[in-house]
């Protein structure tokens, strides 16, 4: 079951991001897979970041600093997939939007206290 949480997550991120690449200026998608890969991605580079520098300085970690992570590792994630083209002001822009859909549809990682909390009892 945990599988297929993560991969309706990973399928929603895909459709957020080609949301985010029809409205956002500066932001573009080539197509699904490349938003699929794209959402990959980001959540491989989030896992990592969050891994080495603890769950604040993500993007799942709210405030400033998780924003602007957020956007550097959309940014950064260009150079990763083909398909995919972001300016700086895109990436924030981007980080923007997917903030504001992330407080409706919340994420969960590896790195989550609550459950690793749970899983102890």
């Amino acid at each position: 079951m945990q599988f297929l949480g993560h991969l309706v997550r990973l399928v929603v991120s895909t459709i957020v991001l080609m949301v985010v690449g029809w409205i956002v200026p500066a932001f573009s998608i080539g197509g699904f897979w490349s938003a699929f890969f794209l959402a990959l991605v980001i959540a491989v580079i989030g896992w990592i970041v969050e891994g080495i520098f603890g769950k604040r300085i993500t993007p799942f970690g709210r405030g400033i600093v998780g924003f602007l992570a957020s956007a550097l590792i959309i940014w950064i994630a260009q150079f990763v997939v083909t398909g995919v083209s972001v300016s700086i002001i895109g990436a924030i822009l981007a980080a923007l939007v997917i903030g504001i859909v992330d407080l409706f549809i919340p994420v969960s990682t590896p790195f989550d206290a609550t459950k690793r909390e749970g899983s102890a009892s």
